[in-house]
């Protein structure tokens, strides 16, 4: 190659790298541009133990799409928890989620009927039950395997008041 293909090579890099800054940029945007409410919850086990919770509130369709996509982290004793409105047929991913998390699917009630563990950063793998689900409350990683969560817990929340 010459020094005017590798100039040429060169500048067409420089070009891609500040496409990709951007887009970066771009989509640290998009997730800071979408502002959730927040709450408390408690988990109770079946045996009765109580652990709270900060969560932010998903309820909007920009609020769900968006979920913890682009986050860096999310602290021990946060979490996200995802409000559908009505009991549905869920799927969740973890496109652009760049942190693992737990997640526990809650029926109208508040009752886990399903736990995920350990997700995988940027999968598109659908995770979540057969049968319908009124939330999803996201948490760190290695949170259900710390405190012992499972399915037939009960997520304390007002919004399954409602569907008792």
């Amino acid at each position: 190659m010459g020094p005017s293909t590798m100039r040429g090579y060169g500048m067409l890099r420089a070009v891609l790298v500040m496409i990709l800054i951007l887009q970066g940029l771009s989509a640290t945007a998009r997730a800071e541009a979408v502002i959730f409410g927040a709450s408390r919850l408690e988990v109770i086990t079946q045996g009765g133990k109580r652990h709270a919770f900060a969560v932010e509130l998903a309820t909007t369709p920009e609020q769900l799409s968006q979920g913890l996509m682009f986050r860096r982290d999310l602290p021990a004793g946060n979490g996200m928890l995802f409000d559908f409105g009505l009991p549905r047929q869920v799927a969740m991913w973890m496109k652009n989620t760049l942190i693992p998390l737990d997640m526990l699917f809650m029926d109208r009630t508040g009752r886990v009927i399903h736990v995920e563990q350990y997700t995988v950063p940027g999968s598109l793998e659908p995770r979540g039950p057969s049968e319908p689900v009124l939330g999803v409350l996201e948490l760190p990683a290695g949170t259900v395997r710390r405190l012992g969560l499972s399915a037939g817990d009960r997520v304390s929340h007002p919004m399954f008041e409602r569907g008792r």
